[in-house]
């Protein structure tokens, strides 16, 4: 069966092109989207977003912009110019920043979806604590997903030991981008917030984003395929 709205996003983290469309070129725009982060938009540019599209493939921009509000509203803008299918950018950013982020795209005949990051996932209560956040990390987290609903944005991206709590108070229109994602016979990587594929969709998760589980193994899409199935209950 086609899937028209994958729940799985690969995360493409490469530093050489050719390896990254080799794997690409061994997924299924049905059964994935793809997402290009900060070191491949850098290396390779606008072009390799587009040949991602030329393959039949839906791209998250993975940029997390983070500036004064009229730069992140006018780097919103290039980014949907390369018709991606979701962009994001940092809830930290303030109320102003994201509102103008999300009345610049609605320009766009075809608007990507915005979702705005809340707490990394590779930081511990330890580390937000010594950059200045107050409180647990679960609460940081609510509070700037509770900012993000307001300003009207799409959703956010959360640990999914986040995403029930998120799902309970703010209701479910409301999309949850969840990394640290890992099947059980994964590692965690620097990743300190995680769950299985399963457990994340159980607990309200939209979309998950996993990488090296399937972008390091021998066979990525027969990984895709198992995790696919797992979360459609066929295994």
């Amino acid at each position: 069966m086609v899937n028209v709205d994958p729940r799985v996003i690969v995360a493409l983290d490469f530093s050489d092109q050719a390896k990254a469309l080799e794997l690409v070129d061994r997924l299924a725009p049905q059964l994935c989207r793809l997402k290009v982060g900060k070191e491949m938009f850098t290396r390779f540019g606008p072009a390799f977003v587009e040949s991602l599209r030329n393959r039949g493939f839906e791209v998250f921009l993975d940029l997390k912009f983070h500036d004064i509000p009229n730069t992140v509203a006018a780097a919103c803008d290039a980014a949907a110019d390369l018709q991606v299918w979701m962009m994001n950018l940092h809830a930290s950013g303030g109320r102003r920043m994201m509102e103008a982020a999300r009345e610049r795209l609605q320009r766009h005949s075809q608007r990507p979806l915005l979702v705005a990051v809340t707490i990394l996932t590779s930081l511990t209560t330890e580390d937000i604590m010594e950059v200045g956040y107050r409180g647990e990390t679960a609460e940081n987290v609510m509070r700037l997903a509770s900012l993000t609903k307001d300003a009207g944005l799409d959703g956010v991206v959360c640990s999914p030991l986040e995403v029930a709590d998120i799902r309970h108070g703010i209701g479910d229109d409301f999309l949850l981008v969840t990394p640290g994602v890992r099947p059980v016979t994964a590692a965690q990587d620097d990743q300190r917030r995680v769950m299985t594929p399963v457990e994340a969709i159980a607990a309200g998760s939209s979309y998950l984003v996993v990488g090296r589980p399937i972008t390091g193994a021998a066979d990525p899409i027969a990984v895709l395929q198992a995790i696919n199935a797992e979360i459609a209950g066929d295994r």
